[in-house]
């Protein structure tokens, strides 16, 4: 993981094409443990199951976030109302 990581530096585009494999691979042998198939289908539904959960406790909320940290380059957003021609325009 630390080699993909590093080959990806902070390039979102290369952080998928490198690490999401990677990712993945070690998803399906953890969610296998837990009754899940070993395999995309299992991650996926994984994934959906907890994003379901997250609602009802706010320690999932907590646990999701700090799982997807490494995955994830840090980004920041615009400030809100900023002039970034994304806005409809008043006519």
């Amino acid at each position: 993981m630390d080699e993909s990581r590093d080959h990806a530096g902070d390039n979102m585009g290369k952080m998928l094409q490198f690490m999401l494999p990677v990712a993945t691979q070690i998803q399906q042998e953890v969610v296998k443990a837990y009754g899940f198939s070993c395999n995309e289908e299992g991650v996926l539904k994984f994934a959906c199951l907890v994003k379901s959960y997250k609602d009802q406790d706010p320690e999932i909320v907590s646990l999701s976030r700090k799982l997807k940290a490494p995955f994830l380059p840090p980004m920041t957003l615009p400030p809100s109302g900023s002039a970034s021609g994304g806005g409809v325009a008043a006519s």
